[in-house]
């Protein structure tokens, strides 16, 4: 086990507060607040780490999974796409599944994308069941 990535359960823990309009993925039990993560990026107030991600090759790898196709056309794929880290060592898109997709069709060979360590996502539950669920699965998969 890598202890020194352990998380440790917080009981004074508040999930950020959710806006209307704020657009919240659900992964199962975790519900991450897209819109905060983004804000707080661009506001410089979380370090994302960048990545180009090589279009053909992360479809080998990942699900394509379903999209709207009446949404592609008006896709950006020149906004980045956000990965997180949901257990150790093992990035899922959250934000940008759209935009994969399209540059696969269009053969873009690399979209950028910021990507956050479990450590970093934390901060972002949109309540306390994900949070704590959260804290939970991860030290489970150390």
């Amino acid at each position: 086990m890598n202890k020194s990535r352990k998380l440790k359960l917080n009981k004074n823990y508040m999930p950020i507060p959710t806006s209307v309009g704020d657009e919240i993925y659900p992964n199962g039990i975790f519900n991450f607040n897209i819109s905060k993560i983004l804000e707080q990026i661009t506001a410089g107030k979380l370090e994302a780490e960048t990545e180009l991600i090589k279009v053909t090759e992360w479809f080998k790898t990942h699900n394509r999974g379903s999209v709207n196709e009446d949404h592609l056309p008006k896709v950006d794929i020149t906004r980045p796409i956000l990965q997180v880290e949901i257990r150790p060592g093992v990035f899922e898109i959250i934000d940008g599944n759209h935009r994969l997709k399209k540059a696969c069709r269009d053969d873009v060979e690399f979209v950028s994308s910021y990507k956050l360590k479990g450590e970093q996502l934390v901060a972002y539950f949109a309540d306390m069941r994900g949070y704590k669920s959260f804290v939970e699965y991860w030290n489970s998969k150390l």
